[in-house]
C-alpha cells in the first residue's frame, strides 16, 4: 500500500514539475516578447517625434510662402 502511495506521489510530482517547467517557458517567452515590444515602442515613439518635428517645419515653410505670396500680391 505504501509503495502504491509513493508511486502516485511521484507521478503527481512529475506532473507538477512538467507544468511548472511549461509555465517557466511561457514566462520566458512573454519576457522576450515584452522586451521586443518595448524596443519597438521606443523606435516608434522616436519616429513619431521626428515626423512631428518635420511636419512643424513644413507647416512653417508653407506659412512663410503664403505670407510672401500675399506680400507679392499686395505689391502689384
Amino acid at each position: 500500500m505504501t509503495e502504491n502511495m509513493n508511486t502516485t506521489f511521484e507521478h503527481e510530482l512529475k506532473r507538477l514539475e512538467k507544468r511548472v517547467d511549461a509555465l517557466v517557458k511561457v514566462c520566458d517567452q512573454l519576457q522576450d516578447e515584452n522586451k521586443s515590444l518595448k524596443q519597438r515602442q521606443d523606435v516608434l515613439t522616436a519616429e513619431r517625434a521626428n515626423l512631428l518635428q518635420k511636419n512643424e517645419q513644413v507647416r512653417a515653410r508653407v506659412e512663410a510662402m503664403i505670407g510672401r505670396l500675399k506680400a507679392m500680391e499686395q505689391g502689384t
